[in-house]
């Protein structure tokens, strides 16, 4: 058979890389501790699975899900921003529910880009956004971040020619490799600079509620006074465009309700965009099963103090597997967000992140995802998720230390 030419930038996928693996070291016996994808051991709170496990009792969920049939999440959708961000929404035009906000940004693209046109992402960055503006047969523009700019792309760096061609920029923060976080100021100069230059200013936003308190001073703008009308420790990319002129943002309970595995999240913001990316989904499916919304309808609505719970767990395993990495003399940056350590790699490793990963399960079990597989800016680089309890995460530092040796 002959495939479509645009499979061929698909072919290769840091998750998946590791998946293989990871089969080869369980088949040869390795006890692997897995900290190579993000997706949180906790569970979802009692009260959202009990909304879940009313609908499936009731029969008038078992059908299709159109759009009309969302508005009771999107209304919480909406008023769960107003709420966090003092942003007005409005439910009917600027909300779109999502199979994971994955869905939302490998399928913007779509709804955005002619074959040839660029998108600007951020490098390192989540495999999806590149996989998106492939499908789409656009061309990326790797904007990279680096230590010295506080994993900050500078937007004066990006060529004219390749501007000219440009029709959307990506962003993501606090972010997902990195665990940076970005100020309001920074989130005003790139509305400011997508308006210059007419492109769609699109924000992925998973790990808004997994930031650690000790510093909520991130969340201040240029002249360090707080962020006005917010519940939040890091900004929404609506605060610098409340007017919604160019900007579209991606949320999922993936993260902060630990929801992974229900695949459902949404898209906020302009609403022609919101349009046309509902006019892309209205051809690849209908929606989530309604029960599902139902649940994320529970958690937006409910307690929140599982939030805070997540929040309390990840530090602490931060705090533990950090301090694990300095007694062996692998001294990292403590993360200020996020379920992630970005790690600066050492010699002999330092340009091959891949073997790394690779000589590390296969030797320890330890599972890591080679920051080369995020872009070519995160060669140098390894992450791990703090999907385990510290006593584990110790055991993997333990084990990495003997491997390091």
């Amino acid at each position: 058979m002959q495939f479509a030419k645009r499979l061929q930038p698909l072919q290769s996928n840091v998750f998946a890389d590791m998946d293989r693996a990871k089969a080869i070291a369980l088949a040869a016996g390795q006890q692997v501790i897995d900290l190579s994808l993000g997706s949180s051991d906790l569970p979802a709170e009692a009260h959202v699975i009990k909304a879940i496990a009313q609908s499936l009792h009731d029969r008038s969920t078992h059908g299709y899900l159109l759009f009309n049939g969302t508005f009771g999440f999107r209304e919480a959708a909406a008023n769960w921003y107003e709420q966090k961000f003092g942003i007005k929404v409005d439910p009917q035009t600027e909300v779109l529910p999502l199979i994971g906000s994955q869905e939302g940004t490998a399928h913007l693209p779509l709804a955005l880009l002619n074959p040839g046109d660029f998108a600007l992402l951020l490098d390192p960055g989540y495999p999806s956004h590149a996989g998106g503006v492939y499908l789409a047969s656009g061309q990326i523009y790797p904007m990279p971040l680096r230590a010295e700019n506080a994993f900050l792309p500078v937007f004066a760096d990006i060529p004219a020619p390749v501007l000219a061609q440009s029709r959307m920029m990506v962003l993501s923060y606090p972010h997902n490799p990195t665990s940076a976080i970005a100020p309001l100021a920074f989130f005003q100069e790139a509305v400011a600079f997508c308006q210059q230059h007419n492109l769609a200013l699109v924000h992925d936003f998973p790990y808004v509620d997994l930031v650690f308190a000790e510093t909520g001073d991130w969340a201040m703008n240029s002249s360090q006074s707080p962020i006005p009308n917010t519940q939040s420790l890091v900004p929404s990319i609506l605060q610098a465009d409340p007017e919604k002129s160019v900007s579209i943002e991606f949320f999922t309970l993936s993260k902060s309700y630990n929801m992974g595995g229900f695949r459902i999240g949404y898209a906020i913001g302009n609403a022609e965009l919101i349009n046309a990316l509902r006019q892309v989904k209205a051809a690849v499916d209908f929606n989530q099963y309604r029960g599902i919304l139902n649940g994320a309808i529970a958690a937006l609505t409910g307690p929140q103090t599982g939030v805070k719970s997540a929040v309390a767990t990840f530090q602490q395993r931060r705090d533990a597997f950090i301090t694990a990495l300095h007694r062996i003399g692998w001294n990292i940056p403590t993360p200020k967000a996020t379920m992630y350590i970005w790690a600066k790699l050492p010699s002999p490793w330092s340009q091959n992140s891949i073997e790394f990963c690779t000589q590390l399960i296969k030797q320890t079990g330890v599972a890591a995802s080679p920051g080369a597989g995020f872009g070519k800016f995160g060669e140098g680089y390894v992450r791990f998720a703090l999907v385990h309890e510290p006593p584990l995460l110790e055991t993997a530092v333990e084990r990495m230390a003997e491997f390091l040796n």
